[in-house]
């Protein structure tokens, strides 16, 4: 398995809010149910999205009146690969009006034990270019590539999403299946 995770801050923004005052809405402004890849606690909320999308990049970069579009993945074949992306909405901001997020990362192998571990990593540190309300994709980017040598089975990512301002720590994972 190679992990890799990109360390650039991608502040961009979707044109809907994305929080509301009870956790997460969806485009209809009806409240979604909290998951092990979706929570929200004290206003602060932040998700897990698995994608088989290569140019999910891309697909995120696009204008604010526009809607990025990304398919789910929940299996990668040898030989695939697939991405693990973070979001967040309303940080808490600081005097500066920067937010203060930081997260621990882990991805585990079918057997439970750490294929890659990173703690404490400054994953949302900017000025916000909006309301804290919208969307905002984190720095945690993960792409996992399913080698021969990797053990086939159910994976998991783990993300703990940390608003130091705020003091609320929100622990996330996604699982995923290797052929």
């Amino acid at each position: 398995m190679r992990w890799t995770s990109a360390l650039a801050i991608m502040a961009l923004t979707l044109p809907l809010p994305a929080l509301a005052d009870g956790g997460w809405i969806n485009h209809d402004g009806k409240a979604v149910p909290q998951t092990d890849a979706m929570k929200s606690r004290d206003g602060f909320a932040a998700s897990l999205l698995l994608t088989s999308d290569a140019d999910w990049q891309a697909k995120w970069e696009t204008p604010p009146e526009s809607t990025p579009r990304f398919t789910e993945a929940s299996e990668v074949h040898l030989g695939g690969e697939l991405f693990v992306l973070t979001f967040l909405s309303n940080p808490q901001l600081g005097e500066d009006g920067a937010a203060k997020v930081h997260c621990d990362v882990r991805m585990l192998r079918p057997d439970g034990s750490s294929s890659a571990e990173e703690r404490d990593v400054p994953c949302f540190t900017a000025r916000l270019p909006g309301p804290p309300t919208l969307l905002y994709m984190t720095s945690v980017q993960l792409k996992f590539v399913a080698e021969p040598g990797d053990p086939k089975g159910t994976w998991t990512a783990q993300v703990v999403v940390k608003d130091l301002l705020r003091g609320v720590s929100l622990p996330l994972q996604a699982r995923f299946d290797v052929r």
